[in-house]
């Protein structure tokens, strides 16, 4: 069996280079490797033929239907950090290292969802403590 150059994917990697869930600077570097290489090309067309033929593997099947990847609720506790600290290393070796986008993007989603639900509670202390301000007793009316 003979080795593969450093630098060339994996057909792995092609995959999920077409199913648009590597990190970013992988996405570059393959599409780079892809311009400058007809043969590459050629290979990621036999291989997105063969997966549209129904020749999945297992790894396949286990990226397109996500399985390794935490649900929404598990996402949200670990922003919480009200996860086991087994569960947070999970999380975070997933998404930092793994580099998955689904839940790189889900996590980014619950964190904007948890700045507004802030600014809203923010929002309405200040109405609350505006219009009860001069009820306080001791209070100089301006």
């Amino acid at each position: 069996m003979g080795t593969r150059p450093v630098d060339t994917p994996t057909d792995e990697e092609l995959l999920a280079f077409c199913d648009e869930v590597l990190p970013p600077e992988e996405m570059a570097r393959i599409e780079r490797l892809l311009r400058e290489s007809v043969p590459l090309q050629q290979r990621l067309q036999r291989l997105c033929e063969q997966r549209d033929r129904g020749l999945h593997t297992v790894g396949s099947i286990w990226r397109s239907n996500q399985l390794s990847c935490p649900d929404r609720d598990e996402l949200g506790a670990y922003l919480l950090h009200a996860l086991s600290e087994q569960a947070a290393d999970y999380i975070r070796f997933h998404i930092e290292v793994v580099g998955c986008r689904y839940c790189a993007a889900e996590l980014e989603d619950l964190k904007r969802s948890q700045t507004e639900a802030d600014d809203r509670v923010r929002r309405r202390r200040e109405r609350c403590y505006q219009s009860s301000i001069r009820y306080i007793p001791g209070r100089i009316s301006g």
